[in-house]
This record gives structure tokens, sequence and C-alpha cells, in this order.
């Protein structure tokens, strides 16, 4: 049987720049497209030979908005991908969409071009909110986009929203969530502000009172744990909750350090051991240059690091058998420590943070490893 290999494409145009992204993307460059376009086509095809023995079983169109990049491009690219290489007829493949740039007649051609999972970035139900962190949609809007999704035949919507917003309260994000819930979607990634170098609201709000403290954002988050679990969403890795058999599988390869081709830039990869990268720069990218070699990886430390992300966490039996042994003796010893001031889970079959634990993960990991 062929390994199974996700594939993940950026789109790197937005109509403006949220106020707290530091993701890789460019407001407007709308004269770009046409050549983005034939240089993101020129690397899929390149990849042929080094795809050609995988089965891909994941796509993700992520950005940027994909949604303002316009379906018919979006739509070439799955051809392409198709024509080169072994695209399984139950693959998950997923497009990001913003509410302000979700048209129907778009939504339906992806749908009808094998696109079955969409990702909406809503962020909050609070239209100020939404004003402050420089979204260009309102909440209505948000509604609306996921009532064109399901009008356009999809059964699968993930929702984006981030908690710890500048004034937001534990009711504002309450809030949140609730009308969030309304919207019945089988999937919701909920991610805690974290004040990235470089971007606006870093400069504006560093130090702030306006920002929730980490006592504040660690009381949304135990909340959104208990709630979205009484709803039926169980969490599966720190951010993300989704109903039974709804967890993104594109996304569960990052974790479970599988094989992943990225392309475009800040586009990262893994194959076959390695890791590589397209640099931040979409001018580079045109003029086709190459990955640039980011080292080994799938070490046992990163797949540690990895898979303590996951509600699951680490199973000894699938460790020893990736790797050839077993979990370090002084590692569980750590983790049993751990596990008396309840931040992990340490038995005879795996060890796993505890909610508790997912707060303060970055530490717990360092000290395990």
């Amino acid at each position: 049987m062929r390994d199974r290999l996700g594939i993940y494409i950026h789109i790197p145009f937005c109509v403006s720049k949220c106020s707290y992204c530091d993701f890789y993307s460019i407001a407007g460059g709308k004269q770009r497209m046409p050549d983005y376009q034939s240089a993101l086509l020129s690397h899929i095809s390149e990849s042929a030979e080094a795809i050609e023995s995988y089965e891909i079983d994941s796509i993700y169109i992520g950005g940027g908005t994909p949604s303002c990049y316009g379906a018919k491009r979006i739509v070439e690219i799955l051809d392409e991908l198709k024509r080169i290489g072994n695209v399984r007829l139950d693959s998950e493949i997923t497009v990001e969409v913003n509410p302000d740039t979700t048209k129907l007649e778009e939504l339906k051609l992806l749908r009808s071009e094998g696109v079955n999972r969409l990702s909406i970035g809503v962020q909050s139900a609070n239209n100020d909110i939404l004003k402050i962190i420089g979204r260009r949609h309102n909440f209505r809007q948000a509604e609306i986009a996921v009532d064109t999704a399901r009008e356009a035949g999809f059964e699968n919507v993930s929702l984006d929203l981030i908690y710890g917003l500048p004034s937001q309260t534990r009711g504002d994000w309450a809030d949140t969530l609730s009308r969030a819930l309304e919207l019945h979607p089988e999937h919701l990634s909920c991610y805690g502000l974290k004040l990235e170098e470089g971007t606006p609201m870093y400069r504006s709000y560093l130090g702030s009172p306006l920002i929730p403290d980490e006592d504040e954002q660690a009381d949304m988050y135990l909340y959104t744990v208990d709630t979205l679990a009484h709803y039926g969403l169980k969490q599966y890795e720190i951010s993300n909750f989704a109903e039974p058999g709804y967890e993104s599988r594109h996304n569960l390869k990052y974790w479970d350090c599988d094989e992943y081709l990225g392309i475009g830039p800040a586009a990262h990869s893994f194959i076959d051991g390695r890791r590589f990268f397209f640099p931040r720069d979409i001018e580079s990218f045109i003029a086709v240059c190459e990955p640039t070699d980011d080292g080994e990886g799938g070490s046992f430390e990163e797949y540690l690091m990895l898979r303590l992300r996951l509600n699951n966490g680490l199973v000894f039996s699938e460790a020893e058998e990736r790797f050839g042994h077993g979990v370090p003796e002084d590692m569980i010893k750590k983790c049993i420590e751990f596990s008396k001031s309840g931040l992990t889970v340490c038995d005879s079959e795996h060890i796993a943070l505890t909610r508790q634990g997912f707060l303060v993960s970055n530490a717990v990991i360092s000290e395990l490893i």
C-alpha cells in the first residue's frame, strides 16, 4: 500500500491585512495573481516525480484569503494536482474563506470539483471587536456565509474564533461561542490571542490593560473546553474541537509527524525525513525559486512535542513502532511527577497533557524533552 501525503497550497492574497495576523500575506496584489497562479502550477508540476509514489489523501488551501483568489483558479490548482498526483476520491479537501468574500456560485463550483470542507474565519460575534482587529465583515455576514456554504452542499464546516481580544470579557467570549454554536459547525478552532512582533496589534497593545491577562485567557479557555464538550464538540488538539469523525485530517498530519508537501511562499514541507520551505516572498516564488532545506525532521523529541498537542497524547505502542524503542524511563518519571500536579496523565499505554496541562504546554514539553 502506498504511503499517504497531504498537500498544502498557500494563497498569499488578502483584501486587507488584519491587525493581529503574522501569516505571510499581502493586501491587494490582484495584479500579481495571474503570475502567481502560473508559478504555483509550475511548482506543482515540478513536484510530480517527488510525489508520484504517494496517495494524496488531504489537500488544504489556506492563506491569506483563498476566497478572494477566485474559485476558478482554485479549481485549476486541484485539476493540476489530480493530473500529476494520485488524489484519492475520499480525500479531505479544505479551502479557507472569509465571510465578506464568500459567494454562492463560487462555493458551488468548488463543491462540484471535490472541495468538501470549508474553514470560515469568523473570529468574534462582537462587531465592535471585529472592527478593532481589522476584520472586514460583521457577524451577520458570517451567519450568511455558513448558510451559503450549506446551500452549496457543504456538510463539513469549520469556524475559526479568537479569545483574549482587546476589551473582551468572558461574557463577550461566551456570547461568541454561543452564537457560533447556533450555526451548528462540525468543527471549531478556538485560538488564544498572541501578540506577534511586527503586527499593528503588537505595537498598539503590548502590555496594554485592554488585553485579557493570562489568568483571564485561561478562564476563557477552560470555559471553551467545558462548553463545547457539552454540545458534542470534543477537544482533540489544544485549540481544535470537532464532532466525532470531523477532526481535520490534514492538520492531524502535522501533529502526527506524517508527510506533507507545502507549495507557496512560507509553505513548509516534510517528506522522506527532510524538512524544507519556501521563503516568505511572493516575488522570489514567482521567479520559480527552489525551496530551502531545513534539515532532518521526525525525531523522537519532535514527535513527542507534536503528539502532546493532541488530546490522546503519545501512545507508547505507536512510538515504539515508529522509532523502534519505547519512551525513555526518565521522561516517564517526569511525566508521573507532573501528573501529581494535575498537568499530565501517565499510564501503561500513553502520556498526555490534561486540559490544565495544555495551558502550560510549552513549559511541560520543554521539561520532558
